[in-house]
């Protein structure tokens, strides 16, 4: 014989809080602001990537530092090379406080020292080889932007979808369990 009333109560009344839990699940997963943040994250280690590239490590600012120093006068250069030295290994593993470091020390040197041509020349092909990694930033930006508009659209329209799917399915199981409750009911009388 069938289920008893108890028991379809019990079903429907298990179906709905499974209902409830998958319907959670999905918005967390599809919401908007879980997206953003996932997209978020994603740029932000991009970004890590092309501060990296700049950036490089701490040997290496020690090694420009040491070699743009030693191209000066002598003295000037055994002094700055000895600074950015001792600095280098003091702040390995931090290569922002080196470049720091670095900078100060390139900065002395700079002002003892007249710009030369190849300076003047150096820093326009820094200029132009920035440009870019300034594109690409922007374009990274623009592409995270609309990414974020398309989840956020799609993530709207599968909720919607999940939703309306789940009051179809509660609807169905509700009539079903309604007519066992009638046929049931029927056959007891």
């Amino acid at each position: 014989m069938g289920q008893s009333t108890e028991e379809l109560t019990s079903d429907i009344a298990s179906t709905r809080e499974d209902l409830a839990q998958n319907l959670d699940a999905l918005q967390d997963r599809v919401s908007p602001s879980a997206i953003v943040e996932r997209k978020k994250d994603a740029a932000k280690g991009r970004f890590r990537q092309v501060k990296n590239k700049v950036m490089g490590s701490a040997q290496g600012a020690k090694h420009s530092a040491g070699s743009t120093a030693s191209s000066a006068t002598d003295s000037v250069a055994s002094t700055a090379q000895g600074a950015v030295s001792t600095a280098g290994e003091k702040f390995e593993g931090s290569p922002l406080a080196a470049g720091l470091v670095a900078f100060g020390a390139g900065m002395v040197v700079s002002a003892l020292l007249p710009a030369s041509d190849a300076e003047t020349k150096a820093a326009q092909r820094v200029v132009e080889s920035a440009q870019p990694m300034v594109d690409e930033v922007t374009a990274v930006g623009q592409e995270l932007g609309q990414q974020v508009k398309e989840s956020a659209t799609d993530a709207a329209q599968q909720v919607k979808d999940a939703a309306a799917e789940s009051a179809q399915n509660v609807k169905a199981e509700g009539q079903s369990s309604a007519q066992n409750v009638q046929s049931e009911a029927k056959q007891q009388l």
